[in-house]
């Protein structure tokens, strides 16, 4: 489980709702009715530049997914269930009507809201073409217009936005990538060829980095670049970023294979494209896309960005990158996790633990940036499954609480995500009763072994089984996927519920990276998740008839034996824990400083 940048609980509310205000102005002076804002950026990122970070300006949410719809006399923000708590936390009731993804979307609201004869305004650049017929089709209906505006009123109104990101792109080498770029983009060329395709246009930033191994560093812990690509059948790429970025290095390593573009013209050359078969991305390409190729006379052929399965399957370099760096990763978490347990109850508070596991992370001296920013969680801040800490709701870890951390670092070679819950003091019954079930699920997905073509939502119910069998669940994603020194959540595999999350439906195949992760949070009083990166890999069953794969955990630290009710396990759960923390001991032993190994040494003995 992954979170957004850190931001303050609640900005002012006078300043949203001038910001509210001022919006609305600026939408009637254009001749607009409405407008939507979603969280997202040209490229369809889940977590974005700071100069795109519109929806948090506008209302003060600062989550991972969610987005925002105005008219002139009401407002909505839409968001699912990892974001109930912290939505009411952080945005106005009362300039802004709360509404539940699924449950209700902008484009079924505005259906119902808008008046006869409105139009309502959209940024064609952050919104996909799909969401925009379907909006168009309901207003429509409603007798309303969706209008794309040539530029985004929120640009207009917000003075002191941030300019987007010139730092400079970074050379991502071949001894951490495991393949050329050249190598790639032929393999990658050879596929469009197959379809007859011309080029393929690449807009997500993490596909372009991988495409290209180059990195950046202009979204927060996610190291990519803000670029465009056109990737060609003979292997060329256009890449369109701003001129600055391109170091005389950068140029060398990229070669006369690609040819550089400024950003700003990346439009304009799509509608070069005359009578070209072009590849888009329907999930990763925008409207404006789409917009542009046809109005350049380009045929269109959606397909997937062919950049993601190659991506999600890890080499064997990245595979053994990622092992050294959960290696590292897990000897600073585990001596985070002793000075967790040393400390007396209330001594330390939710801010000055996420400092010192930087601090711990840092002294690996490998250490480019973390993955996301921590979520650290005391009693009932625990409970909200994104959390973000503040000086405003800042907790001490006081006495018979629980604990929640979720943190992650960036290195060189490999991307970590893991959580671990903490019992400060004496846990109650209760707590025990509901960690041991989360923890039995996830030892149930751990130890899954499961035919080749399996997809993540056939694997979900495994973690969630012990939780419903005492009438319990949580609100979230069991896994997703995880990149290689690039973007914690990536696609395209995931565990979930079919019906909740896109990508729950794809087949998993060996070489994937993915977290197991359930939980279970208690509003209120606290939360608990136990999270691991789990790596695919073939399985070798005696008289199988079919191909099988299971997980191998990739994540090393200690469990809180404080937490775990035995007799709520069975002797295959036992075994499986034991085993796990004789692993962990046999990993992480000789990393670990002298003062951490007595502690150690208990942490991870046998449960029997």
């Amino acid at each position: 489980m992954t979170a957004p940048p850190t931001a303050p609980l609640r900005a002012p509310l006078t300043a949203h709702a001038a910001r509210l205000a001022a919006l609305r102005t600026e939408l009637a002076a254009r001749g607009l009715d409405g407008f939507v804002v979603p969280l997202t950026d040209e490229h369809m990122s889940e977590y974005v530049g700071s100069y795109a970070q519109r929806l948090a300006w506008l209302t003060g949410f600062h989550g991972s997914a969610g987005h925002a719809a105005v008219l002139a006399d009401r407002a909505a923000i839409f968001t699912d269930g990892r974001y109930t708590i912290q939505v009411r936390a952080q945005v106005d009731g009362d300039l802004f009507e709360y509404q539940d993804i699924p449950a209700t979307s902008a484009t079924d609201w505005l259906a119902a809201h808008a008046p006869a004869g409105a139009r309502i305004g959209h940024d064609q650049w952050l919104h996909t073409r799909s969401w925009a017929r379907t909006t168009a089709a309901a207003l429509a209906a409603r007798g309303a217009e969706l209008v794309a505006t040539e530029t985004n009123p929120i640009d207009a109104i917000w003075q002191d936005q941030p300019a987007p990101s010139l730092a400079p792109v970074e050379v991502h080498a071949d001894q951490f990538a495991g393949r050329s770029s050249a190598d790639k983009r032929a393999a990658l060329a050879a596929t469009l060829r197959d379809r007859k395709i011309d080029c393929a246009v690449i807009s997500a930033l993490d596909s372009i980095a991988w495409a290209l191994n180059i990195r950046g560093r202009d979204v927060d812990h996610t190291p990519v670049a803000l670029a465009f690509a056109l990737l060609h059948a003979d292997a060329s790429v256009d890449l369109f970023t701003a001129p600055e970025k391109i170091t005389p290095a950068v140029r060398d390593h990229l070669g006369q294979g690609v040819r550089t573009h400024d950003r700003s013209a990346f439009a304009a050359h799509l509608a070069t494209l005359t009578g070209k078969r072009v590849q888009v991305d329907p999930a990763s390409g925008v409207a404006g896309i789409f917009n542009a190729l046809e109005a350049g006379g380009a045929k269109i052929i959606e397909g997937r960005d062919p950049c993601v399965l190659p991506k999600a399957i890890k080499n064997p370099v990245e595979i053994a990158g990622t092992q050294a760096a959960h290696r590292r990763d897990g000897a600073a978490l585990t001596r985070f996790l002793h000075w967790v347990k040393a400390q007396p109850p209330g001594a330390e508070d939710e801010l000055s633990a996420s400092d010192q596991l930087l601090s711990f992370r840092r002294e690996t001296n490998m250490l480019e940036d973390l993955s996301f920013d921590t979520i650290s969680g005391s009693g009932p801040n625990g409970a909200i499954v994104h959390y973000r800490s503040s000086p405003a709701t800042n907790r001490p870890l006081e006495d018979g609480s629980l604990y929640l951390v979720d943190s992650g670092g960036q290195y060189r070679d490999g991307t970590t995500d893991v959580t671990r819950t903490l019992a400060i003091g004496t846990p109650s019954a209760e707590m025990q009763d509901r960690y041991t079930r989360v923890l039995k699920g996830h030892i149930a997905l751990a130890t899954a072994v499961f035919p080749a073509g399996t997809r993540g939502g056939q694997l979900d119910s495994l973690a969630r089984a012990p939780l419903w069998a005492a009438g319990l669940d949580y609100a979230h994603g069991t896994g997703h996927g995880v990149g290689s020194y690039l973007a914690v959540h990536e696609g395209p595999q995931r565990i979930a519920s079919s019906a909740a999350y896109a990508g729950s439906d794809e087949p998993l195949v060996a070489g994937m990276i993915l977290s197991n992760e359930p939980g279970y949070y208690k509003t209120g009083a606290y939360g608990i998740r136990i999270e691991n990166l789990v790596l695919i890999e073939e399985a070798d069953v005696p008289g199988a008839e079919k191909p099988m794969l299971r997980f191998r955990e990739l994540t090393l630290a200690p469990l809180d034996r404080d937490l775990i009710e035995p007799s709520l396990l069975s002797a295959h759960e036992i075994a499986w824990i034991d085993a796990y923390h004789a692993r962990v001991r046999a990993e992480l032993g000789d990393a670990l400083p002298e003062e951490t190994r007595g502690w150690f040494e208990a942490a991870t003995a046998a449960l029997g």
